[in-house]
């Protein structure tokens, strides 16, 4: 798995959010299905995500992400 910036691979900043904790990352470099993944999670889990560095994302992917995240991702653009 790759890492990101933190250190911690996407399976692992899961894993954190499930057990209920919120997570600030740089998500440059990752694609947009691990961070709408990501998002999903943390509207499950009721923590907030903030993403930075997704401004070169285009904003229909930006919007999945934000979707998916019901409120809960805040993304860095």
């Amino acid at each position: 798995m790759q890492e990101n910036g933190t250190g911690k691979t996407i399976e692992q900043i899961l894993r954190i959010i499930r057990a209920g904790g919120g997570v600030t990352f740089d998500a440059s470099g990752k694609v947009t299905s691990q961070l709408v993944t990501v998002a999903e999670a943390a509207a499950r889990a009721g923590v907030t995500v903030t993403l930075l560095n997704v401004g070169d994302k285009p904003t229909d992917q930006l919007e999945r992400i934000a979707s998916a995240g019901k409120g809960r991702v805040v993304l860095g653009v």
